[in-house]
């Protein structure tokens, strides 16, 4: 028997529909595919292959998929830890007209670099980002050898931008990437939200994805209050009521949050086949009511919606780690409802193939099984944190860490052995990196320093805030809100 790679002798977690696990396994990979997982033999060190990993003390287990994040901004984390929830919002909005503007097309720069370092180094090996100016991330995480779905945020509501530009933006970075990269680089279609955007912009949007019907349409849902409330100023009944209405509500729609999803909202993705990314961190971070219900997953799940984990703004709380999505996703909701909203293995699938089905990859990725492409992690298991190594999905989801994995294989490609990471230069990427953040703040008015940050003056923010969008957007909720108050609204 002959493989380009060949793996013996660890533990295996297959997150197949048995969810199998082997505890001494051989796992084979050639031409990019898994060709071979059963029980290692006592000759499996002796296998002809390219590469052979000895896996004794190692857990192998599909590559990690963050199914809703934001990349630009990553030399930015621990800008914004201590901020308040108004200057949080208010210095990012401001960043964002910048970066539509190209300005800090620096930053972006090693802002993809520093996080696809980190995410490869921590063992993700899929992201979905939706970004400002995405070409530098498909190239960066392309040239890394991960795996990515990227595309530009499209709002009408919330920068300063020509929605001309903005589709015209779509159809070029479309015609440049994707399906690049042997395929694993591909593009979507990101209306930012279900509250900074007009129906007409849904609308365009709609007709858009009609000419591109292999493209995903990612976007945020049912995050805030104010979702149903811009989808009744469109003469929907909500938002979801709003997708449906244009088109967009059907198996190529990831909505990232989903938080204020009630019965009838569950009820209706399940029937179209949407996804949805759960991103617990974000909001466990930055609740902007405590009085607002957490996501309802297990009841999306129960549905058959598949539902994948995402770490969202990750230089807003801090952390690369998606273990740390499954433990947050867990400890919140058993904070916020009960105990026991999720079993461990549930936990370890939504970070691999749930995310993976999420993103209609399902097929390709996220399980370790013959014939899919060979996206996995080895994880050194064989440390004291994991002794006594009982219930391995539940050291996965509350105790490991991306400091744990230790090889990285994507499409057979080996990207990182024994903790080095090999199609990056890690000491480059972290020196791009600090150049970029000490010419942001000699070009800004941003402190940034190893003791904490300091953001600009509410007076200078004013300045860099887009001013048309933001107002007419307000103005929509502002007279809706009025419209809902009225005795004869609902009638």
């Amino acid at each position: 028997m002959t493989a380009d790679i060949a793996i013996h002798d660890a533990f295996i977690l297959t997150v197949d529909e048995r969810n199998r696990l082997y505890e001494r396994g051989t796992v084979l990979i050639e031409d990019g595919r898994i060709t071979g997982i059963r029980t290692s033999r006592d000759d499996d060190a002796d296998i002809a292959a390219d590469t052979v990993i000895d896996g004794d003390g190692m857990l192998a287990m599909p590559g990690l998929v963050n199914a809703h994040t934001h990349l630009e901004m990553t030399p930015l984390i621990g800008a914004f830890s201590d901020l308040s929830l108004l200057e949080m919002f208010g210095s990012m909005t401001a960043l964002t007209s910048r970066l539509n503007d190209g300005e800090l097309d620096y930053l972006v720069e090693a802002g993809y670099e520093l996080a696809a370092l980190n995410f490869l180094a921590g063992g993700v090996t899929t992201v979905n980002s939706m970004d400002m100016r995405p070409a530098a991330g498909a190239e960066t995480f392309g040239e890394a050898g991960l795996r990515g779905f990227f595309g530009p945020a499209i709002s009408d509501l919330f920068w300063d931008v020509s929605v001309d530009d903005q589709f015209e933006r779509a159809r070029e970075f479309i015609d440049e990437y994707h399906g690049s990269y042997d395929g694993r680089i591909r593009a979507t279609i990101n209306p930012h939200d279900d509250w900074s955007c007009t129906r007409d912009l849904w609308e365009r949007t709609a007709d858009f994805a009609a000419e591109h019907p292999d493209l995903l349409v990612h976007t945020h849902l049912l995050e805030l209050e104010q979702s149903n409330t811009m989808a009744r100023s469109t003469g929907a009944e909500d938002s979801i009521d709003l997708l449906d209405d244009v088109g967009l509500l059907d198996d190529r729609l990831v909505a990232a949050h989903f938080r204020l999803a009630d019965d009838a909202d569950i009820r209706r993705t399940a029937e179209a086949d949407a996804s949805v990314a759960h991103c617990p961190s974000i909001f466990s971070y930055w609740n902007p009511d405590a009085e607002t219900q957490w996501t309802p997953v297990p009841e999306l799940r129960d549905a058959g919606v598949d539902v994948g984990l995402g770490i969202d703004d990750h230089y807003w709380h801090d952390s690369y780690s998606m273990f740390g999505e499954a433990r947050q996703a867990r400890l919140s909701a058993n904070l916020k409802r009960s105990t026991g909203q999720f079993s461990s293995m549930e936990l370890v699938r939504m970070l691999t193939i749930e995310g993976a089905r999420a993103l209609g990859v399902g097929a390709e990725i996220g399980s370790i099984e013959p014939g899919k492409r060979a996206d996995l992690i080895l994880l050194d298991v064989d440390k004291p944190k994991f002794a006594p190594l009982t219930n391995v999905p539940a050291h996965v989801a509350n105790n490991a860490a991306p400091a744990d994995v230790e090889t990285v294989i994507v499409d057979g490609n080996v990207l990182m052995r024994d903790g080095t990471v090999v199609t990056m230069d890690s000491d480059d990427v972290c020196a791009r990196a600090e150049s970029a953040v000490d010419r942001f703040e000699s070009e800004t008015d941003w402190e940034l320093g190893v003791g904490g940050s300091e953001p600009p003056s509410t007076t200078s923010m004013a300045r860099d805030l887009p001013k048309r969008g933001p107002a007419h957007l307000l103005g929509r909720l502002a007279l809706q809100s009025a419209k809902d108050t009225l005795p004869w609204s609902n009638q």
